[in-house]
């Protein structure tokens, strides 16, 4: 369907991928708001299983799976909205509503799960494992004093050690956040705005944090993967250059060596099959974690860290030991390849001598077969010869029986040159008739 004649057809993907900017756009946020924000991983969960689960909220029994293709929907429900998105590895889900009565600056640690807006329940039983849970506070305070904002926000958080940030170049809100996990499952993170701060700016503000805490958590799951990978390095590259030494000083058979390799190249293949995507999506996620900390355009408040310091201090150790046990991955695969090539030169250098020496072998065995074959035809012409000069010898004598005038053992005599060269000259020219063939 084209928009306007002037223009040739459209390519069939041309309206999905132009619309993609549109899809995922920020929550409008009134504050004081409290955001419930859980991500979890969605491996084994399908879309008919999430829609299950959102029909079970208040009016919403008619929902179907289609309107649910486009991997995000938004829901308004009495006293609050629900934000559903679903992604190659996790799905969200974020309910806005309004900050709960005494939740406000001036609470220390207060109850925010007990006032959540949804059906009783219905969280705990969201399909999928959690990856992120997290309460986002959004409250209005002067934060022309960023000392003062930050006492109050530790206040609040239970006087526990945080980091925070006036973000913005302009300096439009303060975060600060303890990242803990509490004994109801979530963390927390405080944002202070002046009054008057826009609906669209909280939004934007409330995306970016939950967004950097979910893509930090998703790129943090590459190290368990790369811990227990390092045994396994080691004793591979261990027993590879054990082999490379056997190979070189010859000290055992290519075919005990060759099986060696063959188990070890299997178990390398096996652990990049195994991790390869893991590894890479670490390096995407590191990489989404890194542009989410440079839009928050942070500015520091003296007497703590910002949040992408932090993040990046206690991120980068993790994100090295990846990015090192991929390399050796790869490196150890290289190598195991090279080493098998240079044992299949060899392999192949001893096959071709040993197939030269058979050839010899064959090539000895066909010249003795050919002089015993001479041998044998000279006996066969001897041979022809003497039967052929008998039949002659009884010839004679039956003619001399006859009354003719033969001396039988002068004719026989006398017919052996003669027969000897008729039987030479008949072999010679059948051997010449039979190499004509060929």
């Amino acid at each position: 369907m084209n928009p306007t004649p002037l223009l040739p057809a459209n390519d069939p993907q041309r309206e999905l991928l132009h619309n993609e900017v549109h899809a995922r756009p920020p929550a409008r946020i009134r504050l004081p708001a409290l955001v419930t924000y859980v991500a979890l991983t969605n491996g084994d969960v399908s879309r008919e299983q999430e829609c299950e689960h959102l029909r079970r909220l208040p009016g919403q029994e008619g929902l179907s799976v289609e309107q649910l293709k486009a991997s995000f929907l938004r829901l308004r429900l009495p006293g609050y909205t629900l934000k559903w998105e679903r992604h190659t590895e996790f799905t969200r889900y974020s309910i806005v509503q309004p900050l709960p009565a005494g939740a406000g600056l001036g609470a220390t640690d207060p109850d925010l799960l007990g006032a959540l807006a949804t059906p009783p329940g219905w969280l705990a039983g969201l399909p999928g494992r959690t990856i992120a849970a997290i309460h986002l506070v959004m409250v209005e305070g002067a934060i022309s004093s960023p000392h003062d904002t930050l006492a109050q926000a530790r206040h609040w958080l239970g006087d526990h050690t945080v980091v925070a940030s006036l973000m913005g170049n302009r300096g439009h809100s303060v975060a600060v956040t303890d990242f803990w996990l509490r004994p109801d499952g979530f963390e927390r993170v405080l944002v202070i705005g002046p009054p008057g701060t826009s609906e669209t700016r909280a939004g934007r503000i409330a995306a970016r944090l939950l967004e950097l805490e979910t893509y930090r958590l998703m790129a943090l799951r590459g190290l368990p993967a790369a811990k227990a990978l390092g045994p396994l390095l080691s004793h591979s590259e261990g027993a590879l250059a054990d082999i490379t030494a056997q190979l070189e000083n010859k000290s055992n058979t290519d075919q005990a060596l060759l099986d060696t390799l063959i188990g070890l190249a299997a178990g390398v293949e096996r652990a990049t099959a195994e991790h390869s995507y893991r590894f890479s999506a670490t390096r995407a996620y590191d990489t989404l974690v890194r542009e989410r900390i440079a839009e928050l355009r942070e500015q520091p408040i003296h007497g703590t860290r910002t949040l992408g310091e932090f993040m990046q201090r206690r991120m980068s150790p993790a994100m090295a030991t990846v990015q090192s046990t991929a390399q050796r991955l790869a490196s150890l695969s290289d190598r195991v390849t090279r080493t098998s090539a240079l044992l299949r030169t060899r392999v192949d250098i001893a096959t071709e001598e040993q197939n030269q020496q058979l050839l010899a072998k064959l090539t000895k065995g066909q010249e003795l077969q050919l002089r015993l074959q001479s041998t044998v035809e000279g006996l066969s012409i001897a041979a022809i010869s003497y039967y052929v000069i008998s039949l002659i010898l009884y010839l004679g004598k039956a003619g001399k029986e006859m009354g003719l005038p033969v001396k039988p053992e002068l004719l026989a005599g006398a017919a052996i040159p003669l027969v000897l060269w008729s039987v030479w000259w008949t072999t010679k020219k059948i051997h010449e008739k039979l190499h004509a063939e060929h």
